[in-house]
């Protein structure tokens, strides 16, 4: 098991040397100054057991190099351990579908604190009327409608129904999950590249979270049917865009493009530019959050913005 101890070395020695190490398969033990000891410092400025780094640029660094971290016991108290070690080489949970049975099944966005935070502050922009519509695109197991009982505490989400929710999914079994979790909702089997559907009315706010990016969707013809068909004159939209993949069931930051070993952001930074800018163009205020995944929300312009978006 290589031990490596740090205090004063740059990170432009220990990246390289890190790499190498993990190559191996093998676990790493890294020593290095406690942050405990540096609260308030700016990383990489000195204190008294060498320079301060906080631990989130450990796990970055973890991160960056394709590794898991986890906190060890330290042999001395100025000293923080950690144990790092390469991811073993998986496939994304998408690369089997998304039916129960599946490790995508095992994914909850919502043990994600950016996106728990994110996103109820996006539903709370929105903030569709109590007895509201909302429709749910590409729902799966409904796990991210947990989030509307967050958002909306008085109004009761489930069971009471003061919201009526549609969700939408190819996946039937994925479908029967979510309405095992969610009796009171209502799960269609459907394609939402058949949109506009017409016996399905209008909503108080659509949800599109992990799904423009998928090969069979258009964003521009989907966003074109929705805001003409599917949305009251108040009505609002919550689209996510991923910006990580999973890795030996990590999530690991930054969006992937085929064939490229490092995130590459350029689709979506175009994806989330068009949508933008469409939408802005039909009378919406935009505004885009989030980290894991890019949150884009699209309000009418002349709508209000409650004062307390924070969970």
């Amino acid at each position: 098991m290589p031990t490596f101890t740090y205090t004063t070395q740059p990170l432009s020695e220990i990246l390289p040397e890190l790499r190498r190490a993990l190559a191996s398969g093998e676990v790493v033990t890294l020593r290095v100054p406690d942050p405990a000891a540096g609260v308030g410092l700016y990383a990489g400025e000195a204190m008294p057991h060498g320079l301060y780094r906080p631990l989130s640029v450990w796990v970055d660094l973890a991160d960056a190099l394709g590794a898991h971290c986890w906190p060890l016991p330290s042999p001395a108290p100025e000293q923080l351990c950690l144990g790092l070690q390469a991811y073993a080489p998986a496939p994304d949970p998408d690369h089997a579908g998304y039916s129960p049975h599946t490790d995508w099944a095992r994914v909850n966005k919502l043990e994600d604190p950016f996106f728990l935070l994110t996103f109820v502050e996006a539903l709370r922009r929105v903030n569709p009327p109590a007895g509201g519509r909302v429709l749910a695109l590409g729902v799966n197991a409904g796990h991210e409608l947990a989030a509307l009982s967050l958002a909306f505490p008085d109004q009761h989400f489930f069971p009471d129904q003061h919201f009526e929710v549609v969700g939408l999914d190819l996946d039937a079994a994925a479908l029967g999950e979510a309405a095992a979790r969610f009796p009171a909702a209502t799960f269609l089997c459907l394609n939402v590249a058949e949109l506009p559907h017409p016996e399905l009315g209008q909503f108080d706010l659509v949800l599109a979270l992990s799904l423009l990016q998928s090969p069979s969707v258009r964003q521009d013809v989907l966003l074109s049917a929705l805001r003409k068909h599917h949305l009251t004159p108040t009505g609002g939209l919550i689209l996510g865009y991923p910006n990580a993949r999973y890795r030996d069931g990590h999530l690991s930051y930054g969006a992937r493009m085929r064939n490229f070993e490092r995130p590459d952001l350029s689709l979506l930074m175009s994806d989330v530019t068009d949508a933008r800018r469409g939408l802005q163009k039909h009378g919406y205020k935009v505004f885009v959050t989030g980290k894991y995944e890019v949150l884009l929300t699209a309000i009418p312009a002349a709508q209000k913005t409650p004062t307390d978006l924070l969970l």
